[in-house]
């Protein structure tokens, strides 16, 4: 065996047992981790019942919670879904872009938008226990 070999065969045993150290360290989470995640998810949950709640998504003064207060009648847990209105299958974001451009005749938010994000955490927060069904109407 040549030393060439030796130092890669180290080299791949050497960075085989710095990924696993660093994959077993991934999944140890400290309450202090989980308790700071909650609340930092809380806080996009309010900042999307805050937007619900408010015309600013739109022109005409409409709200979100005009016509689903509480988001109800969202149904996020059964997203990606044939959408009529729409004609295809899409998720929850994008349902929410479209009653944003027509019921409050405002302008869609970028699918990565903290606005959007909020929208989505606050409408399925709302449904939390709810299972999971994708495609139901």
């Amino acid at each position: 065996m040549s030393i060439k070999s030796v130092i890669v065969a180290v080299a791949v045993v050497a960075i085989a047992i710095l990924l696993g150290t660093v994959a077993n360290r991934a999944d140890e989470f400290t309450e202090e981790d989980l308790k700071r995640w909650q609340e930092e998810y809380m806080s996009v949950v309010k900042t999307g019942q805050e937007l619900w709640g408010s015309p600013e998504l739109g022109t005409n003064g409409v709200a979100c919670g005009q016509c689903h207060p509480n988001a109800a009648n969202t149904h996020p847990e059964t997203y990606p879904k044939f959408q009529q209105q729409l004609g295809r299958v899409i998720a929850l974001r994008d349902m929410i872009n479209w009653c944003i451009l027509n019921p409050l005749e405002g302008k869609p938010l970028e699918l990565d938008d903290p606005k959007m994000v909020a929208l989505e955490a606050y409408a399925t927060y709302e449904r939390r226990g709810v299972a999971l069904d994708p495609g139901k109407h």
